[in-house]
């Protein structure tokens, strides 16, 4: 039904004359006239009584008018809501990344974002690359920030940065306090490492197979807070983002040894399912984070 008829009728109840009823609507008396003809033609049904005092509701059009006017306002309020969302003044943004990415990449511009956009919220997972393509996919997050490269060709991939992946030791172990390093000083040595199906451990791997070191692997974690804690109280090393320890080595308490002849970099990019139309929010937070 159109809504014009129902807002018609409603002004009639209003006003309580089709003459006030068009005035208010800024239409000619014979153009209302005609729009409640096509309303009670619609619904089979008398709805409203003229007489010399004015235009009267008949029990229908009282019906009508009362279904009408919730049916009216909750349009309105649902113009309202798609405007705001449209204008970022409301929304959600779904997004996933690895430890990176939450802890380093996300924080400052999320923060920007919200200082122009204080009505949108955000709902973050951090979650391994593999993971977030997954959810993007499924459509449970619109956004992911993932390692490259992806595994799915129904993804729009554009990419976001580059990123260092660096060796980190407490500053009381061995080998931090030798001025160089060699690929081959790793050898044997105690890995505190990413989750075996992470993206980041997969490159870790290849760099150190490639490299011909074998490092002992003697725990994995998901968190780049929990293999900083167990770097600087264990004897162990570990493969992090530069992302997370660069100029803050000290105040973490470990320091990042540099290796000749290993050199790991990746490349982070954002996410979204090709062929599914971002929300505004989203897209706005996507053209940001780039």
């Amino acid at each position: 039904m159109d809504l014009v008829l129902l807002e018609s009728l409603l002004a009639v109840a209003q006003h309580k004359t089709v003459t006030g009823a068009a005035r208010a609507l800024a239409i000619t008396q014979p153009a209302l006239t005609r729009r409640l003809q096509q309303l009670e033609e619609t619904l089979g049904a008398p709805l409203l009584e003229r007489s010399k005092r004015g235009a009267a509701l008949t029990d229908s059009g009282r019906l009508v008018a009362e279904e009408g006017r919730q049916l009216v306002e909750r349009y309105g309020r649902l113009r309202e809501a798609v405007r705001a969302r449209e204008e970022l003044q409301a929304g959600i943004v779904r997004l996933g990344g690895g430890a990176a990415a939450v802890s380093f990449v996300l924080p400052t511009t999320i923060a920007e974002f919200g200082r122009q956009y204080p009505g949108v919220r955000f709902e973050v997972r951090e979650e391994g690359s593999r993971a977030v393509e997954e959810d993007v996919l499924a459509e449970r997050l619109e956004l992911g920030i993932v390692t490259l490269p992806t595994r799915s060709r129904e993804l729009e991939v554009r990419p976001l940065r580059r990123d260092r992946v660096v060796l980190i030791a407490a500053p009381s172990h061995p080998l931090a306090r030798r001025r160089r390093l060699e690929a081959a000083d790793l050898q044997g040595q105690g890995l505190v490492g990413f989750e075996s199906e992470s993206a980041i451990r997969r490159l870790i791997d290849d760099a150190l197979r490639e490299a011909g070191v074998a490092m002992k692997v003697q725990m994995e974690l998901r968190s780049f807070a929990a293999i900083l804690e167990m770097v600087r109280h264990t004897s162990m090393l570990a493969f992090v983002s530069q992302l997370g320890v660069e100029g803050r080595g000290r105040e973490l308490g470990v320091r990042v040894l540099e290796v000749r002849g290993l050199s790991i970099h990746r490349r982070l990019a954002v996410i979204h399912k090709l062929g599914r139309p971002l929300s505004p929010a989203a897209r706005a937070f996507s053209a940001m984070v780039r």
